[in-house]
């Protein structure tokens, strides 16, 4: 029981990284890239996992389940974060078009990205307003839109959109034309991304299935009757090789997981 206090307790204190953070906004351009902090109901789940584990296989299960848990949580929020990011980047894309189509009707860029923003989906319309402010005040576009403040999900494309907006005033480049460039590459870039994300299904179907195999092997070894749960509930060494095993095959979903997803659109 007491391990399971300790993991909760380590989980709830995940740090943040502020400071972390900061340094990495002074070299990629003013875009956080950080490990997320589990919710307290994550926390619970994960604690709520490990209980079963910590009755059938003692602290050494605690632990692999917790890690079982950690590994499912992390694959399912990648999952929804990728899921936002399609979303938010196709409504990005569907607003910046009628922003080129306002400009080219020969509206001001600040009354054209408030127009377009006012059709768009919150995400977006929250990138044009912020590019409209800077317009009005005179202010940098590309420092207003990597500030912060957006949806997690735009904060790469905002990027993108607040360079190319700061390139077409820097050397008088026609607005309606760069934006135009920023929506179909941004639109272009969705779409390879989708085509990747679903011809990596197999391989990742793939890893899944390799995890599943010690699992299948532990089963077999039951019904030999070499009894392997016994050896993994019993003493220091099978408690550690039970944990050891765990992390292992979870840090083996990960890395599929990074290596089928290093061309999707973030």
């Amino acid at each position: 029981m007491v391990t399971l206090l300790v993991l909760a307790a380590a989980l709830a204190a995940w740090p943040r990284g502020t400071a972390a953070r900061r340094l990495r906004l002074l070299g990629n351009g003013g875009r956080p890239r950080a490990w997320p902090r589990p919710r307290p109901h994550t926390v619970l789940v994960i604690v709520a996992a490990a209980v079963p584990g910590w009755l059938a296989l003692g602290t050494g299960g605690a632990l692999a389940a917790a890690l079982v848990a950690a590994t499912a949580w992390r694959r399912r929020r990648s999952r929804r974060e990728l899921r936002d990011t399609f979303t938010a980047v196709d409504g990005l894309v569907e607003a910046l078009r009628s922003l080129v189509a306002e400009l080219a009707a020969g509206a001001h860029p600040a009354d054209a990205a408030e127009r377009a923003a006012a059709d768009a989906d919150p995400a977006a319309a929250r990138v044009l307003r912020g590019a409209a402010g800077a317009v009005r005040l005179g202010g940098d576009v590309g420092a207003a839109l990597s500030r912060g403040g957006l949806a997690p999900a735009l904060a790469d494309a905002a990027h993108q959109l607040g360079r190319a907006w700061q390139l077409a005033a820097r050397h008088g480049l026609p607005l309606a034309d760069v934006l135009d460039a920023v929506a179909r590459d941004l639109d272009q870039r969705s779409r390879f991304s989708r085509r990747v994300l679903a011809r990596m299904a197999g391989p990742r179907a793939s890893a899944t299935v390799l995890a599943g195999l010690p699992v299948l092997g532990i089963l077999l070894g039951e019904a030999m009757g070499a009894h392997p749960l016994a050896v993994l509930s019993d003493g220091m060494a099978g408690q550690v090789l039970l944990v050891l095993g765990v992390a292992l095959v979870c840090a083996g979903l990960a890395w599929a997981a990074r290596l089928t997803g290093q061309a999707v659109l973030r």
